[in-house]
């Protein structure tokens, strides 16, 4: 049976870049497991869940998303700069390239990556990492629920 859209799925996959670095999988790390999502819902990139379409279980394939159709374009919008003595203190001084979590009122934490520190000023980027980037995933359908 051909996958269609309202159609709850598991699917096992590993993302790469254009390089071949691996930047997620369901096969080790945080996802041990085959992720499962309803197909249509939007909560997975755009081209992934375009992709498992029309698949069948046991069914595989290699696709490669544009960054339209993965994360977008970086947006210089999203590049923020915050006084250096208003900024959270930790036990790291903050460096270019550091990976962060700041904290939301309402408790959420919204990861930035630090790109530029001066005496006086830290620029933090909320792009998300893989924005502008050329996706390559090889998924595999497990099972349609």
């Amino acid at each position: 049976m051909k996958i269609k859209t309202g159609d709850k799925v598991k699917v096992e996959y590993t993302g790469m870049l254009e390089d071949g670095t691996v930047f997620d999988t369901t096969t080790h790390g945080a996802h041990t497991h085959p992720i499962e999502f309803t197909v249509g819902e939007g909560l997975l990139i755009k081209g992934f869940e375009s992709a498992v379409l029309g698949m069948e279980v046991g069914e595989e394939k290699e696709i490669k998303l544009e960054h339209k159709d993965a994360y977008g374009e970086p947006n210089d919008k999203l590049k923020n700069e915050f006084p250096k003595d208003k900024f959270p203190k930790s036990k790291e001084e903050p460096k270019e390239g550091m990976n962060i979590l700041l904290g939301l009122e309402d408790g959420r934490n919204i990861p930035a990556k630090i790109i530029k520190v001066t005496d006086e000023i830290i620029t933090i980027d909320f792009n998300h990492p893989l924005a502008g980037k050329t996706l390559i995933f090889k998924i595999k359908v497990a099972e349609v629920c």
